[in-house]
């Protein structure tokens, strides 16, 4: 048994295929051993860590960088691969606020809901919410070059989806019926990236200041096959009522919704 990092390195690495596995028990585990844990099997070249016992941990994979995928059985705190470069983690719970917040790279997968401020910032890789999101998802993402973060919702979400949003994907497959009419502001204060939500057309009382929508392109439904195709097989979904849906699109009206909220002529 390796004492300092936690885990055995003689029955619970495993070595199928070349694959190396470490197994981390969590549970009454204080967040700062926990990450230095799996830091430290990252290190030392595992491929999958398999984290148990998970409850209201925060920060877990911040920072983490390069391959591998950390799987977590439990409900993981706040902030949720906040940083991270290169891994993949799949949740098999719910998630608290956060998960992807400023995520570089990488692909988040819950198998559940996730709480306010999913993929907060973000500027790279995927986050997939197999259910519902809380407010304010995808606030301020953004994008670089070749870096197009996508943020994939598979249920409903609350008020001021994708606020502030300078770049990336936002695509909402939930029940048009669910998420057409109770929610406000979406979109607010957008000036880059795009919102793409099932079904619509939306109440324009539900859009944010610099928002407008428009029904998806015909080349805007080519580029979003593949996502919603791999979402649904991640899920174990069936992918073709979502494919045959149509989708309205939320861009922004202006590249400065709020240029006369600090300018005066």
């Amino acid at each position: 048994m390796n004492r300092s990092c936690g885990f055995s390195m003689s029955n619970q690495w495993g070595h199928e295929a070349g694959m190396t596995r470490v197994t981390i028990d969590a549970a009454g585990m204080h967040y700062t051993p926990l990450n230095r844990r799996i830091r430290e099997a990252i290190g030392a070249g595992a491929d999958e860590i398999v984290i148990t016992g998970v409850m209201g941990q925060r920060f877990i994979a911040d920072g983490v960088r390069g391959r591998g995928t950390i799987i977590i059985h439990g409900i993981p705190g706040g902030d949720l691969g906040m940083f991270m470069s290169g891994p993949t983690c799949i949740v098999y719970g719910n998630c608290d606020h956060a998960p992807g917040n400023t995520m570089d790279s990488g692909t988040i997968i819950i198998h559940g809901s996730a709480g306010d401020a999913v993929a907060h910032s973000m500027r790279g890789g995927r986050v997939f919410v197999r259910d519902n999101i809380g407010y304010r998802g995808g606030i301020h993402m953004k994008q670089y070059q070749d870096k197009c973060p996508v943020l994939v919702i598979g249920g409903e979400f609350r008020s001021f989806l994708g606020e502030y949003m300078a770049g990336g994907l936002i695509l909402a497959l939930g029940d048009p019926g669910r998420n057409s009419g109770r929610e406000r502001g979406i979109g607010s204060g957008i000036h880059g990236g795009r919102i793409i939500i099932r079904g619509g057309p939306l109440d324009d009382r539900c859009l944010g200041v610099g928002a407008a929508q428009r029904p998806l392109s015909g080349e805007g439904y080519r580029q979003i096959q593949p996502i919603i195709r791999e979402f649904a097989d991640v899920f174990s979904l069936d992918p073709d009522p979502l494919l045959r849906d149509r989708y309205t699109e939320i861009v922004p009206s202006s590249s400065r919704p709020f240029a006369n909220k600090y300018t005066w002529e």
